[in-house]
């Protein structure tokens, strides 16, 4: 047990991969969490019944992370629903990846919108519920700071973002007692990008340990940081990739 007992988390994109381990970790240590999806319901209502086994409450929040609006009542409606916020995990992405000069406008900025701005938005209502100290904690990537193959023009752009908000947030939030960190998977083992997937040997070319990660290595990490034991590690930036950007 970490001690996250008595605290609410909120973990954008969680009916799945890594965003499901974290939330499954998050409850696992004593949190209640919500967790938000845009389609996959089914899924979400899984996590959230594997939550409540653990003890813990959950809900779930249908909320398209391109829509700022749907972010912001997501948060909200968290803390309507299960009475406080303790810890935000902005989560939720997708993996754009072609020719850079094959991307339209509409996709430019359904990534910015999705990867920064959803971020921002969160945080911005998240913090007006933070009164007595809190956790803004983003997952980005590792490629935001190695661009290790071509066509990741747009996925670098709009993951990169997270790395000077990450650093000015927590600089400006931490005389609150809200630390704010950022949490960068490398090749992780999911349905979006499968170890055994037809790209898996590219991607391990690059890897020192030759393998994939696991959801529950980056959870880990989160869940650290949202523990009292991470309350001292504030504006980090934090890489879970077997050493790929090494």
């Amino acid at each position: 047990m970490s001690g996250l007992d008595g605290n609410v988390a909120l973990v954008t994109g969680g009916s799945r991969g890594i965003g499901a381990a974290i939330a499954r970790r998050l409850a696992a240590a004593g949190a209640d969490v919500a967790l938000t999806y845009r389609g996959d319901e089914a899924g979400a209502r899984k996590v959230a019944q594997e939550i409540e086994a653990l003890g813990r409450r959950a809900t779930t929040i249908r909320a398209d992370s391109a829509d700022a609006a749907e972010v912001v009542a997501a948060v909200h409606e968290t803390v309507a629903r299960l009475g406080s916020l303790d810890i935000l995990v902005n989560n939720a992405g997708f993996f754009p990846s072609k020719p850079f000069e094959d991307f339209t406008l509409d996709e430019v900025d359904r990534a910015l919108d999705v990867h920064a701005r959803a971020a921002f938005v969160a945080a911005q209502a998240a913090v007006t519920h933070m009164r007595g100290g809190g956790r803004i904690i983003s997952i980005g990537s590792n490629l935001s700071e190695r661009a290790l193959f071509p066509g990741l023009a747009l996925y670098n752009l709009s993951k990169s973002a997270l790395n000077g908000f990450t650093k000015a947030l927590a600089r400006e939030l931490g005389p609150r007692g809200i630390t704010v960190n950022l949490v960068q998977p490398g090749s992780t083992d999911t349905d979006m990008n499968p170890a055994n997937g037809d790209h898996a040997a590219g991607q391990l070319a690059f890897n020192p340990l030759g393998r994939f990660a696991s959801p529950d290595d980056v959870a880990a990490t989160v869940e650290f940081l949202a523990a009292p034991a991470g309350r001292s590690v504030n504006g980090a930036i934090l890489t879970v990739d077997s050493g790929a950007n090494a």
